[in-house]
């Protein structure tokens, strides 16, 4: 079952248990996105990834810079290189670039594969999170996604607060 009908089969069940229990029924929701860019567990996964992947990405600023003032010297000099130099020269600076492509490709996969296994980990822990929150505090239903919700419902402040104050449990 999509996200959606399951989300709508929830809110209709949950809207007729209102209607039979209305004083016992309560209801939350929590804004994973802003859990993901405020807790402190967030930003240490993020510092851990910059740091992780911060040396590969300079070697690769490096060496975007080099090929540039490579390409450029070479465009300086065409002019006066025998055509065996220049083919040779374009030759070269054709690998070099297709080199440096590929390594950025590679790059970029690896860090996708790795922010994403941390991101897994940390949705499970928040994940966890939540549900030790709608325990302690007794809620029926916690929504994690919706089109509109009353301030008065939104508990990603109190989830934010239990997440920071677990520090990586």
């Amino acid at each position: 079952m999509t996200t959606f009908p399951r989300i709508l089969l929830t809110a209709a069940l949950a809207c007729g248990a209102v209607g039979l229990h209305a004083q016992d029924f309560k209801v939350g929701l929590v804004n994973v996105p802003r859990i993901l860019s405020e807790a402190a567990a967030a930003k240490a996964v993020q510092a851990k990834l910059e740091q992780e992947f911060s040396r590969r990405e300079k070697e690769l600023v490096d060496q975007g810079a080099a090929l540039k003032t490579a390409v450029e010297r070479f465009e300086r000099e065409a002019p006066t290189l025998a055509e065996s130099q220049r083919g040779a020269r374009q030759k070269q600076l054709g690998d070099q670039d297709r080199d440096l492509q590929r390594k950025r490709r590679e790059f970029q996969e690896d860090l996708n594969t790795r922010r994403n296994e941390e991101l897994q980990q940390l949705i499970e822990r928040v994940n966890r999170v939540v549900k030790q929150v709608a325990e302690t505090e007794k809620y029926d239903v916690i929504f994690q996604e919706a089109a509109y919700v009353n301030p008065r419902h939104d508990i990603t402040d109190r989830v934010i607060r239990a997440l920071n104050a677990s520090n990586g449990k």
